[in-house]
């Protein structure tokens, strides 16, 4: 007859206990139970082996785990193992037979074992946490089927998702969305041009009071514009005839398009393309002030302000100069205050604080604070990425991340925001990427260069227009 082992007190249950949950059977085996011991532990070493198996074998990991199987197989694999580990913690006290112990032990015991069994379920909990809320939203962002615009992953090799393509572009936009306007006014345009197989990227900014805006010929808006986009002064003296009325002006004629409605995204992606000479795949659309909780949800930014920045309906609010951690509102007013700037002034800023993003926003912080930055994202963020692109954009926004990021602000001197010359502006995007890449860059060549009825800017001072993003922002450089 087979005699169990039994601990010696209190401190010997607790200890195997421990073990136990950590190394699933330690605790049969102590209590003489090897056979249901044994399978335990191999049933443990099998799933470890099978993890370690998919890590190793998956080719892109990191990218599949935005797929809505994973997610689901998470999900559940979660809550299973969950159960079964807080049911091993039980069965574990159990067999150790905690009843020979006087009563004082048993009720430490008891109770150390049920707190124990509560605790292994917790980090189970949390990945089921991350994975649900990481479906939600992805599924509040992104599209499920691609979008009508050109998409890189469409390509014959299903083994190369950007179709043989060495650049993604994407048109990042700040919108500064209002109750009282129809539409979407983007005040702030970033374009990311990035290397797919370095992450190498230029970030292109264009002024939002850029003036007579050429669209493609042969679009609605070329038909309707054909010498630009100008239009009648607004009541008011101001001007709705900017690039960053583009979208909002194509939303309220949808007359323009055939009846379609919301045209405004596609048409500036094509104006921004044909400006630039590139194609613009797809755009992500931020609300520009509420921006400021995604901020807040990573913990604030660590930003040089060169100089005080005031701001406020009656100069009220001050950002400070000096290195400090910015809340998200603060950070938001660094970028956009206008008092005592120019737009210009307020681009730069604009791109230091990206910039800050970048670098501050590495994985683990990104890991620890997820569930307040996906909810700030779902509820700020619009775009037109489809889902299934998703996989392959985690492994490049990972390379980004440690890749040279540089900058080009189509600002004066380099350019004229009034009086453009189109091609010259054309001609530093290509350079600026021909730099980045050492290869020629993937511009869409236009189909017509427009024809100037104003005279054009004179080219800026010999010099390269391309500097790193942080460049210019007051930090280390």
């Amino acid at each position: 007859m087979r005699q169990a082992k039994k601990p010696a007190n209190a401190g010997a249950v607790l200890g195997w206990l421990a073990l136990a949950a950590l190394a699933p059977g330690a605790a049969h085996l102590r209590a003489g139970r090897r056979r249901t011991g044994l399978t335990l532990l191999s049933c443990y070493a099998a799933v470890l082996l099978a993890l370690l198996a998919v890590a190793l074998t998956t080719d892109n990991l990191l990218g599949s785990l935005t797929e809505d199987s994973w997610l689901t197989a998470i999900l559940v694999g979660a809550a299973v193992l969950g159960a079964a580990w807080f049911a091993l913690v039980v069965h574990s006290f159990v067999v150790l037979r905690p009843g020979r112990l006087p009563q004082s032990g048993q009720i430490v015991t008891g109770t150390l074992a049920g707190l124990l069994a509560v605790a292994v379920v917790i980090p189970f909990g949390m990945v089921s946490q991350l994975a649900w809320t990481s479906r939600r939203t992805i599924e509040g962002i992104f599209a499920e089927a691609p979008s009508d615009a050109p998409s890189p992953g469409t390509g014959e090799r299903p083994e190369d998702p950007w179709a043989g393509r060495e650049r993604v572009n994407i048109l990042l936009l700040g919108g500064d969305a209002d109750d009282n306007r129809i539409g979407v006014r983007t005040d702030s345009m970033n374009l990311a041009s990035v290397d797919v197989r370095t992450g190498d990227t230029v970030l292109f900014s264009l002024p939002r009071n850029l003036e007579d805006v050429r669209f493609r010929p042969g679009t609605p808006m070329a038909r309707r514009f054909p010498d630009g986009f100008t239009l009648p002064p607004d009541p008011g003296g101001g001007r709705s005839d900017l690039l960053n009325s583009v979208w909002e002006y194509a939303d309220a004629h949808p007359e323009l398009f055939d009846g379609k409605q919301h045209q405004g995204p596609q048409v500036l992606m094509d104006t921004v393309g044909y400006t630039l000479g590139l194609q613009v795949d797809w755009y992500v659309l931020v609300n520009i002030w509420g921006f400021a909780r995604i901020i807040d949800a990573i913990g604030g930014v660590t930003i040089t302000v060169e100089q005080d920045v005031v701001f406020g309906k009656y100069n009220e609010g001050l950002v400070k100069a000096g290195t400090r951690k910015l809340k998200g509102a603060d950070a938001m007013w660094y970028a956009r205050s206008r008092t005592y700037s120019d737009d210009y002034t307020r681009m730069r800023r604009q791109r230091c604080v990206l910039g800050a993003l970048l670098d501050q926003a590495d994985p683990a912080t990104v890991l620890a604070r997820f569930n307040r930055i996906a909810l700030a994202t779902k509820e700020l963020i619009r775009t037109d990425i489809p889902r299934p692109m998703l996989k392959h954009l985690v492994p490049l926004a990972l390379k980004v991340k440690n890749a040279e990021v540089s900058s080009v602000q189509f600002v004066p001197p380099l350019i004229n925001t009034g009086r453009p010359d189109w091609k010259e502006i054309r001609d530093i995007a290509d350079k600026a990427l021909r730099d980045s890449t050492g290869t020629a860059s993937p511009v869409a060549t236009p189909s017509s260069t427009p024809s100037r009825k104003k005279p054009a800017t004179p080219k800026a001072e010999s010099g390269n227009p391309v500097q790193r993003i942080t460049e210019g922002c007051g930090g280390p450089l």
